[in-house]
């Protein structure tokens, strides 16, 4: 999921659970208006994904993984605002059919994400 800044939906990817998050990342990003950084956990640690945003002009706030060499430098007051995204999955999870997955189809369980996420937008 990518939100704004006010924590409102803007772009939804639904994939299995055996797919790593950072894998539709690129095909998200072409989807929303550039936008001046981009705030993600230690998952998207990837230098390619660090490539991809600086060839569109956009800061990458992502800290380092442990494993990591070479560290990039990343703003750790900018990333506290990542708490935004999780609050977004929190309410989302405030529909018990999402929380409990009670859909075993994947169209049934998107048209309820994009529901919950509409509601979740037009609340916030």
């Amino acid at each position: 999921m990518i939100t704004d800044a006010h924590g409102r939906p803007r772009v939804l990817c639904l994939t299995g659970g055996h797919t790593h998050d950072i894998r539709p990342v690129a095909a998200m990003l072409e989807k929303v208006e550039p936008t001046v950084r981009i705030i993600a956990d230690k998952a998207y640690d990837c230098a390619a994904l660090r490539d991809q945003l600086q060839a569109r002009n956009i800061k990458a706030v992502i800290p380092n993984r442990a494993t990591r060499k070479q560290p990039y430098a990343f703003d750790a007051v900018t990333y506290k605002r990542r708490n935004v995204v999780e609050r977004t999955f929190c309410r989302l999870k405030d529909f018990r059919r999402l929380a409990m997955r009670y859909d075993r189809l994947i169209d049934t369980y998107m048209a309820t994400v994009c529901i919950a996420s509409i509601v979740a937008y037009w609340l916030k």
